[in-house]
C-alpha cells in the first residue's frame, strides 16, 4: 500500500455532480422568482424525478409553458468537521411544464448548463457527459460508512496519517474522514487556524459496496506497519 502522493486518482466533475445527484435527499428549486425546497427525494435521487434533454429534440422544444428554472444541490459533509459544505451542483434550463412540488411523476428540463463547485474550483459540464458518467458505487453509503467509522472506531483514524505524505504540520490538531468514493478516503486534518484535505487512495477503485470496508482495513493495516509515527493520539 502506497502513502499519500499528490497526484492521486480522484473522480471528474461529471462524475462528482452525477454521485451528488444520486445521493441528494433534497433539493431547491427556484422559478419564475420563487424558491422551493423539496425533501424526501424517496431514495431514488433527483434524476428518478427529473429528465433533462438536449435543446435540439424537437419533441420537448415544442412543449408549451417553458419557464426557466433553476436546480440547486448542496453536498454536507457528513462528518462534525469544520466547513462542512463539499460541493455545489447548480442545473438550469427550461421546464417542459411548470414545477409542482407535489407531482410524482418526473418532469421535463430542456438542460441549459450543469455546474459543480467545490474546493478544486468551477466546472462546467455538458449534458453528454453528464449523462454518461456513473455515480460512483458508494455514493448513497458514503455517509454512513464515514459516521460509523467515526462513532464506532473514532480511534482508529489518526492512524491513517502516518500514511500522509508530506508528513503532516505539526500544529494538526484533529484528523477526520471528510470523503469517500471509489478511489480512496479523503481525511480533513484541522489546525488551529485551518484545514488540509488529503487522499489516501486504494490501490484498484472500488467496483462493489462490499469492497468498502476491506479497502478501509487495508489502509489501517498499512499505516500500523508505517515507520512514520502520527503527531496525533491514536
Amino acid at each position: 500500500m502506497r502513502p499519500f502522493t499528490p497526484r492521486t486518482p480522484r473522480p471528474t466533475p461529471a462524475e462528482r455532480a452525477r454521485s451528488i445527484l444520486a445521493a441528494a435527499h433534497s433539493m431547491t428549486v427556484v422559478s419564475d422568482g420563487l424558491h422551493q425546497e423539496v425533501h424526501l427525494l424517496d431514495g431514488t435521487g433527483p434524476m428518478g424525478h427529473i429528465h433533462l434533454h438536449d435543446p435540439s429534440e424537437q419533441s420537448h422544444t415544442a412543449a408549451p409553458a417553458r419557464i426557466p428554472v433553476r436546480l440547486e444541490f448542496t453536498d454536507i459533509a457528513p462528518t462534525p468537521v469544520r466547513h462542512r459544505l463539499r460541493a455545489r451542483v447548480t442545473l438550469t434550463g427550461l421546464l417542459a411544464a411548470p414545477y409542482t412540488s407535489e407531482g410524482a411523476t418526473s418532469i421535463c428540463v430542456e438542460f441549459g448548463q450543469a455546474l459543480v463547485e467545490d474546493a478544486e474550483g468551477r466546472n462546467f459540464i455538458t449534458l453528454e457527459d453528464l449523462q454518461a458518467a456513473e455515480p460512483d458505487p458508494m455514493a448513497a453509503s458514503e455517509a454512513a460508512l464515514l459516521t460509523h467509522l467515526v462513532d464506532r472506531h473514532g480511534e482508529l483514524v489518526p492512524l491513517l496519517t502516518r500514511l500522509v505524505r508530506p508528513r503532516p504540520e505539526r500544529d494538526t490538531v484533529r484528523a477526520l474522514p471528510v470523503a469517500l468514493d471509489r478511489y480512496g478516503i479523503t481525511l480533513r486534518l484541522e489546525r488551529p487556524t485551518g484545514h488540509q484535505d488529503v487522499r489516501l487512495p486504494f490501490p484498484t477503485p472500488v467496483t462493489d459496496m462490499d469492497q468498502a470496508g476491506p479497502r478501509i482495513h487495508a489502509l489501517l493495516a498499512a499505516a500500523r506497519r508505517s515507520s512514520h509515527p502520527n503527531r496525533l493520539p491514536a
